[in-house]
């Protein structure tokens, strides 16, 4: 029999780029806000700050040292995002658009604010 290939890990096409404000639409951090920290299209995920924390238990690695308790922020899935104006408090859709310069650009679909 022949031996199986591996596959290639798929890429997904994000609408959320590194730096950008969203909220939260649904779980646990259903409405907070904020930005995106790292994202990882192999998975589909994103960091946003402030948002699924959790907590790890560090062992101490030196004598004398004291053990401690890390919070940070895991991974959520980037459909459980929507891109956020702050200038009108507004969590929106995007569309893609050309500007007069004839570059492309992501614009939020409610307030027609550009974010490129």
């Amino acid at each position: 029999m022949a031996a199986k290939k591996a596959k290639a890990p798929v890429r997904h096409r994000m609408h959320v780029k590194k730096g950008d404000t969203v909220q939260v639409i649904a779980g646990r951090d259903k409405a907070k806000v904020g930005e995106v920290l790292a994202v990882f299209p192999k998975t589909s995920q994103v960091i946003v700050k402030g948002v699924n924390l959790k907590t790890k238990h560090v062992k101490p690695r030196q004598e004398g040292e004291s053990g401690q308790i890390i919070t940070k922020e895991a991974p959520i899935h980037s459909c459980k995002v929507m891109l956020y104006s702050s200038k009108q408090n507004v969590a929106s859709r995007i569309c893609y658009t050309y500007t007069e310069d004839g570059r492309k650009v992501r614009m939020l679909k409610k307030t027609g604010e550009i974010i490129d």
